[in-house]
């Protein structure tokens, strides 16, 4: 759980301030038992819970804006555009002619105007489960609120298994933009093999495309969910490609996985043609060889992946460091 504190100094080792420090006020989060990351606050702009969700929205002196939900640090503003980038270009640069999108969560917009920068779009399905995310950061997150009223972009508050089931129209791209997976969370079902089988995979056009974050991606964290995922979905696709990125704000790499039944195949100068003549305004982190290094991943991790036998079931969840709302609150 993220915790606010507030500070009148540096600490000598036995609980003691010494110097004489303006007070300030710190965001901490727990990442994991005995590792703790923290940084100073500006402000603090919303706190509150929703049905779903503890919500914080910060003014973070190093990161900006901050989105935190159930006490783990979702998007900040000053490093969005890696995590968003990465999430969004590789699947519809690869995909041929990307016409239909599909998010499932989103909330935030972000996810949203990325896709929109593509002039293929011409339909964009955001489905995320709580309101009260989504209005909160309509009105604090300007960067996004152009998205929002695009009207190529359908905006539908449901759980996004429930809305998939019920829909017959099919889509290129389907993005899991979704809350990690921890215990007492919204989302850890939409990690698991029989929502990928039966859910998302029936919903992708002949040639669709999914992608998904998936956790921590570290040299120690990505056993945590990241190796469980993608073996998750190597039982459902024919072709799996898993890749990462350094997040500041997470203090982690990050990571992301795409699958289809068709192969994810183009190299660094494909990519960037199709990036000139398919993306509006300049991408701030990807692009051909940025992608072609953020898929080739380190010794450690390839070995791990190729070794892990996990695939997560309900019933047999992993679950990254920290608990949601529903377990707290029980």
């Amino acid at each position: 759980m993220g915790d606010i504190s507030f500070s009148n100094g540096m600490s000598n080792g036995n609980g003691n301030a010494v110097g004489f420090q303006r007070k300030s006020c710190w965001y901490e989060e727990e990442i994991e038992e005995n590792l703790r990351w923290c940084f100073a606050l500006n402000s603090i702009l919303h706190t509150g819970a929703s049905q779903y969700q503890d919500i914080q929205l910060l003014d973070t002196k190093p990161f900006g804006k901050a989105l935190v939900i159930d006490g783990k640090l979702q998007s900040a503003e000053i490093d969005e555009f890696v995590y968003h980038e990465s999430l969004v270009h590789p699947p519809l640069l690869t995909h041929p002619n990307p016409k239909t999108i599909f998010i499932m969560g989103g909330g935030e917009g972000s996810t949203a105007r990325e896709i929109l920068r593509h002039k293929t779009v011409q339909k964009l399905v955001m489905c995320d489960i709580d309101q009260e995310v989504v209005e909160f950061c309509k009105s604090y997150l300007t960067v996004n609120r152009e998205a929002f009223c695009d009207p190529r972009l359908k905006l539908i508050i449901n759980d996004a298994r429930a809305e998939l089931e019920q829909r017959e129209e099919l889509y290129d791209v389907i993005i899991g933009d979704l809350a990690d997976p921890i215990e007492g969370g919204p989302c850890y079902q939409l990690y698991t093999k029989s929502f990928y089988e039966f859910t998302v995979k029936p919903r992708l056009n002949k040639g669709g495309i999914f992608v998904t974050q998936a956790g921590p991606a570290g040299i120690f964290s990505h056993t945590e969910v990241f190796s469980c995922i993608y073996n998750t979905l190597r039982q459902v696709f024919s072709y799996v490609v898993p890749y990462s990125a350094h997040i500041p704000s997470y203090a982690d790499t990050w990571g992301w996985i795409m699958a289809s039944d068709f192969p994810l195949m183009l190299n660094a100068d494909e990519l960037d043609l199709r990036i000139k003549q398919r993306i509006e305004g300049e991408s701030r982190y990807i692009d051909g060889k940025t992608f072609t290094s953020a898929s080739t991943l380190s010794k450690a991790v390839r070995n791990s992946l190729d070794n892990e036998t996990h695939v997560y079931t309900e019933g047999n969840a992993r679950f990254i460091y920290g608990h949601g709302a529903a377990y707290k609150h029980n």
